[in-house]
C-alpha cells in the first residue's frame, strides 16, 4: 500500500521561505517521478514541480525560480524548497507520484501567507 506523508506547512510573511517534506512507503521510491502539487479551495489540484529517478527536474510557470524540489532516495523523501513565498502561494501542497496515484493522496500540508 502506498502511503504518501506531507509536512512542512507553517504560516510565513511574505517574502520568507519554507521547506516542505514528503515522506513514500510502498513504492520503489529510487524509480519513480516524484511531484509536488498544491491546490487552493474551489480549484483543482495542480503539479508544480517534479523529479525523475535520475533527478531532472520540472516546474510549473509560476513558480520557476523560486522553488527547488530534490529528493532523497536512501530516507525516502522528496522536498521543496520555496523561497520569495508570494500571495497567491497560499495552498495545501501535497506529493504524489507523476502521474499520480489517484487513490493514494496524503492529507497535504497547508501552507499560509501573512503579508
Amino acid at each position: 500500500q502506498v502511503r504518501l506523508v506531507e509536512s512542512g506547512g507553517d504560516l510565513v510573511q511574505a517574502g520568507g521561505s519554507l521547506r516542505l517534506s514528503c515522506t513514500a512507503s510502498g513504492i520503489v521510491f529510487r524509480l519513480a517521478i516524484m511531484g509536488w502539487y498544491r491546490q487552493a479551495p474551489g480549484k483543482q489540484r495542480e503539479l508544480v514541480a517534479s523529479i525523475t529517478s535520475v533527478r531532472s527536474t520540472n516546474y510549473a510557470d509560476s513558480v520557476k525560480g523560486r522553488f527547488t524540489i530534490s529528493r532523497d532516495n536512501r530516507e525516502n523523501t522528496v522536498t521543496l524548497q520555496i523561497d520569495r513565498l508570494k500571495p497567491e502561494d497560499p495552498d495545501v501542497y501535497y506529493c504524489n507520484l507523476v502521474p499520480a496515484l489517484s487513490d493514494s493522496w496524503g492529507q497535504g500540508t497547508q501552507v499560509t501567507v501573512s503579508s
